[in-house]
């Protein structure tokens, strides 16, 4: 990989790699764009086969979150990170509080939370190296876990493409296939099945499965067998690029609508689900309510505030929608316009931001007298 290249051609501003031989900490941050405000995205922990791929994966995702605020109309950039270990065995305190100094450094420039292979837990050691962290517990003056809201802002997606593809949003009317029900996919198969609609679940985890089965009364299907169900919608809600040369030509669904990050594995598969009739609800308009909800937590939180926002993803998905269908254009390409026109506007009126980023503080945040 030419380093400084794939940089320049990806648009960052900042890739820091982050290394503690102690904790055995080897991470990457990646801090995208900060024209609208502070770079925010998660913390994401997994067992990657090299280096490249956690680069790749931590460039990708960053860019996402750029989008993903600026369509969402949030004052926010796009950051991510990875750190190259294995969630179920590599987990200790050193190696988040390790991490945790890391992003101290940035003095704001990246604020971190949750994100794949990463709970609440491990964002408290976090949180006791740096204050840029959201997503921490509400004792801690948090908002706790944001994946029920990352699972209720994806309902909102599913509801306007079924108004979109069928004039019609009554979920009991539809099948689902969610693959990945960790976090997000749980709690959206919950709230599908509580509107009595027919859902089909695959992990990579098969507790992750049996829970959904056995609490829920969903069906099971084999990991690399999703793609072949017959089901209206289908979620993706666990790892991306999962729409591929591979899995399109398996696929019956007419909508695809998940909380997964960066579905695509190319604008040609979007451009070819275009093609075929099938609506793609952009990956990052979708799954914000995640963001949205942590949003909050830097100017005080409130959940009903979190809850009206995160209801607005479905009239956000709409505008896609009709601006996809007025263009003839493929939605995800109507959702890029969307986003980039707001940052262009944005950066117009003001150079982008650096340097040191204020924000508000909560006063039960401020642990052990450290501030």
């Amino acid at each position: 990989m030419e380093l400084f290249e794939t940089v320049h051609q990806s648009g960052h501003e900042q890739i820091v790699f982050c290394h503690d031989a102690d904790s055995g900490l080897k991470a990457i941050i990646a801090i995208h764009d900060t024209t609208l405000g502070p770079a925010l995205g998660g913390l994401r922990m997994w067992p990657y086969k090299t280096e490249e791929a956690a680069l790749n994966d931590a460039l990708r995702l960053s860019r996402g979150m750029t989008y993903k605020a600026a369509v969402s109309g949030l004052n926010l950039g796009g950051g991510k990170s990875v750190i190259i270990a294995d969630p179920r065995k590599d987990k200790s305190e050193a190696l988040f509080r390790s991490f945790g100094r890391f992003v101290e450094t940035l003095q704001g420039r990246y604020i971190t939370a949750e994100d794949v292979g990463i709970n609440v837990s491990d964002m408290e050691y976090v949180l006791q190296e740096t204050d840029h962290v959201v997503g921490i517990p509400e004792s801690l003056g948090g908002s706790g876990d944001p994946s029920p809201f990352t699972a209720f802002g994806t309902l909102q997606g599913i509801r306007a493409c079924l108004r979109q593809q069928f004039d019609d949003e009554t979920l009991s009317h539809y099948s689902f296939a969610i693959q990945g029900v960790g976090h997000v996919g749980y709690h959206l198969a919950r709230m599908l099945r509580e509107q009595d609609a027919k859902v089909f679940v695959s992990d990579i985890h098969q507790d992750n499965v049996d829970r959904c089965v056995n609490e829920l009364g969903c069906e099971a299907v084999p990991a690399d067998e999703i793609y072949d169900v017959d089901a209206d919608v289908f979620a993706p809600s666990a790892l991306g690029a999962i729409l591929n040369e591979d899995t399109l030509p398996r696929m019956k669904f007419r909508i695809v609508c998940g909380s997964a990050n960066n579905q695509l594995a190319t604008e040609a598969i979007g451009d070819e689900l275009h093609a075929r009739g099938v609506l793609y609800a952009p990956d990052y308009a979708v799954n914000a309510g995640g963001l949205m909800n942590v949003y909050l937590e830097l100017e005080g939180y409130n959940a009903d505030k979190a809850n009206h926002m995160v209801k607005g993803i479905y009239q956000n998905i709409l505008n896609i929608l009709k601006k996809a269908e007025a263009e003839g254009l493929p939605t995800y390409k109507a959702a890029d316009l969307l986003a980039e026109q707001r940052i262009a506007q944005m950066a117009r009126l003001r150079p982008a931001r650096t340097g040191s980023f204020r924000r508000h503080r909560l006063d039960s945040r401020r642990l052990n007298g450290r501030h």
